[in-house]
């Protein structure tokens, strides 16, 4: 006969340490956040899946202007932003219920509408009925802090970047090899009259001819934005029967996140890459570390590839549930708190903080706290980082950029 009481304690004692990753743990005091985050579930893009790209039913409609965050993609964010607030409050950051002090938040997003719409999404579920100013430069304009190489950066040499991705990636071919169960797959979701597909076109990586960025052409430029298509209807709520014409299964999309994450294998995760993409944000993650006058929260909102080359300048790798390894979760983030550890020195410990594929798709007020460690600066239980450590790793990560 089962004794309910020992099963009670079993099931207590193996829930605890999640318990413990869904807030934050005691033994150090988080001081200031800064969390680095991508926008919400938009429509596709202009050309995200490229016009040759063929199939065998038509494409479903979406509900929002092309590029926009759609009206589900809001309420997810709107959840989102209800979990963080718990978290936070938690945390000491901030009031649990009313309105926060705006001293001790700040949100500022890129100058792209969907980012824009994204913060204003984020701050109506943080605290609703509240005024919280969602800060951004004039729509349109560049922002360094998330399109550095926008900005044409004087320094950046794309002949350099490119020897950087070749070196990191093995070449363009040899990228596209590592990820040909992906490209199969898709191809198999697509269901074309006759294959391929996806637009064939030689893989190569060069500067571009204004010198200014890079050119990268081949099956993973042509069907990552299209891999990145078919999850965005699966987290938008279309039904099951839509989502890749009933052929892309939620593991099947995680395996095609593969081809999307790819991408960022070129344009985010080489050193070089990442030191020009990272550069202008890494100023501003200093100063908010370091600066008396910073707030306890800094949130910023950007794209994928900000949160993929943040993750290669601190060398961790990020998954959310449902989600392909490396490749960003809209409203997904990485969170770099700022804490006093136990023995009164200031350190860093680091989350990537997400939503579920399924949360997402459901709009649940969930989320997902995931540690991630240092290489080389990984302290205790809680993998801490010095402040100093943390601070020199980064200015010799966007050292290229600097001169």
């Amino acid at each position: 006969m089962i004794d309910l009481r020992l099963a009670a304690c079993a099931a207590a004692a193996l829930l605890a340490p999640l318990i413990a990753e869904a807030r934050p743990q005691p033994s150090s005091r988080i001081e200031r956040v800064v969390l680095l985050m991508r926008h919400g579930v938009r429509s596709p893009l202009d050309g995200e899946v490229p016009p040759a790209t063929r199939t065998g039913q038509p494409w479903p409609r979406w509900s929002a202007p092309a590029e926009q965050v759609t009206p589900h993609g809001a309420e997810a964010l709107r959840a989102l932003a209800r979990a963080d607030r718990r978290w936070f409050a938690a945390a000491g950051l901030v009031v649990a219920d009313g309105c926060p002090d705006p001293a001790t938040l700040r949100l500022w997003t890129n100058s792209s509408p969907r980012t824009i719409a994204s913060g204003e999404a984020y701050a109506a579920g943080f605290a609703p009925g509240c005024a919280i100013s969602v800060g951004h430069k004039p729509e349109g304009t560049n922002d360094p802090i998330f399109e550095p190489l926008g900005a044409h950066p004087a320094r950046f040499d794309a002949n350099r970047a490119v020897e950087s991705i070749v070196r990191y990636t093995g070449g363009a071919e040899a990228l596209t090899r590592r990820h040909a169960a992906g490209l199969a797959l898709l191809e198999q979701v697509l269901a074309c009259p006759e294959a391929p597909c996806s637009p064939v076109d030689p893989s190569a990586v060069r500067a571009s001819a204004d010198g200014h960025g890079i050119d990268f052409t081949g099956a993973i430029r042509a069907a990552s934005g299209t891999a990145q298509v078919l999850m965005l209807q699966y987290l938008e709520g279309m039904p099951m029967a839509q989502v890749g014409w009933g052929r892309a299964t939620p593991a099947r999309l995680e395996a095609m996140g593969a081809v999307h994450g790819a991408l960022f294998d070129v344009y985010s995760r080489p050193p070089y890459m990442a030191a020009f993409q990272m550069a202008p944000t890494v100023d501003r993650l200093t100063r908010d570390l370091t600066a008396s006058d910073a707030p306890k929260l800094d949130l910023l909102i950007g794209h994928d590839t900000n949160v993929a080359a943040l993750a290669a300048v601190l060398d961790v790798s990020v998954q959310a549930p449902g989600f392909a390894k490396d490749d960003p979760a809209p409203g997904g983030g990485i969170a770099i708190a700022l804490v006093r550890a136990p023995g009164g020195g200031q350190a860093v410990r680091l989350w990537y903080r997400s939503q579920s594929a399924a949360d997402m798709r459901a709009a649940r007020d969930r989320a997902v706290w995931t540690p991630l460690r240092l290489p080389g600066c990984d302290e205790g239980a809680e993998h801490r980082c010095a402040l100093p450590r943390f601070l020199k790793r980064l200015a010799e990560a966007t050292a290229p950029a600097r001169g």
